[in-house]
């Protein structure tokens, strides 16, 4: 309300120094409460920005990777680049891919499976790299993520980090959901390799007691979101701007305006601080242990993929091994429990 109320447009340092600055200030605390890699802070070549989603900040990577890589390899090489992801990965990357003109066909969700947990096998997508460069391809960009959506898999950064950089991919790190977590120094292990990526966000809105709109993302290289996404036209000059001392928020987002976003993060970690935030996510996933050791004693129902967060994706066993019998019962006790009002369960399909 009182960032509503302020009604900052906080596009340029020169529009407002005190929200750009807080900014940077709050990012860099939040850096350093998930422990990420110095690069990612404001007093080197990278920092961070708050973006109004995870979609808008896989767009915005996926544009400063292009733009990368088409000065490398030249403007005409587009229909070549490719993109590599898990099927697990939000269906804000394939949305990313068609505003950024890159080709769907050239969009590669490699399938994961239970084998894995769900999570991005690095031998596959090695494989697949190596079939599309023996066919003319350019990969260009990889995304991990750390919780995916239907199953809060965790993809293995190190090997996929290491296997982007050894390709010239850039590589983004996607932990909407579960980066809040990592917070926490039982759950940091999930990011570990995260050192290898160009770039990171997590989802302040989501699980760390901020209201919506508020993503968080980190760049190792800002010069690549200025080159991309910079306009400079006559009405925004400025002499701080045109003498490189200060960062510019809209050289770093798709819109130009944008809000004082970093005012309720602030306010968030200066009256909670970092073990009150902590307690808050191990009370969310204590709750889903419990949970979920009343399903796996029910002998009606089965925890179909390994809790590691809050998250309990289960279902209703089919009788007599009849799968579509099985489907459409789990589809009626979903619509039977939601219509009480009382509790509301989403649902996904996860392949063995």
């Amino acid at each position: 309300m009182l960032s509503a109320g302020l009604n900052i447009v906080g596009f340029s340092w020169i529009t407002s120094p005190a929200a750009t600055e807080l900014e940077m200030i709050v990012l860099d605390w939040l850096a350093k409460m998930l422990k990420l890699p110095e690069d990612f802070l404001s007093a080197g070549q990278g920092g961070g920005v708050i973006q109004g989603t995870a979609s808008e900040a896989v767009l915005v990577v996926l544009l400063a990777a292009r733009d990368k890589v088409l000065r490398r390899v030249g403007k005409d090489a587009l229909e070549k680049l490719v993109v590599y992801a898990s099927d697990q990965m939000h269906s804000s990357l394939q949305k990313a891919c068609q505003i950024a003109g890159i080709h769907p066909e050239n969009c590669r969700l490699l399938k994961a499976t239970s084998s894995t947990n769900y999570a991005l096998s690095p031998e596959f997508l090695s494989e697949t790299i190596s079939q599309d460069l023996t066919i003319g391809l350019i990969p260009f960009f990889l995304c991990a993520t750390v919780g995916t959506t239907s199953s809060t898999a965790v993809d293995p950064l190190l090997s996929l980090g290491k296997i982007a950089k050894s390709n010239g991919m850039w590589f983004h790190v996607d932990a909407a959901y579960a980066g809040s977590a990592c917070v926490c120094p039982e759950f940091r292990h999930y990011m570990d390799g995260v050192e290898e990526a160009d770039s990171f966000n997590m989802n302040a809105h989501k699980w760390f007691l901020t209201n919506f709109d508020c993503s968080a993302l980190w760049v190792k290289d800002r010069s690549a979101f200025v080159q991309a996404l910079s306009t400079n036209p006559e009405y925004l000059k400025n002499k701080a701007s045109q003498a490189n001392m200060v960062v510019d928020y809209k050289d770093w987002q798709v819109p130009l305006g944008r809000r004082f976003r970093s005012l309720k993060l602030w306010m968030v970690l200066r009256l909670y601080g970092l073990e009150n935030l902590q307690c808050y996510i191990r009370n969310h996933i204590k709750l889903a242990k419990h949970f979920e050791n009343l399903i796996a004693q029910d002998p009606r129902f089965e925890v179909v993929t390994p809790r590691i967060f809050s998250l309990v994706c289960f279902r209703l066993l089919p009788v007599r091994n009849d799968e579509s019998h099985g489907n459409k019962l789990n589809h009626q006790l979903l619509d039977a429990v939601n219509s009480t009002g009382s509790a509301f369960i989403s649902h996904t399909v996860n392949t063995y």
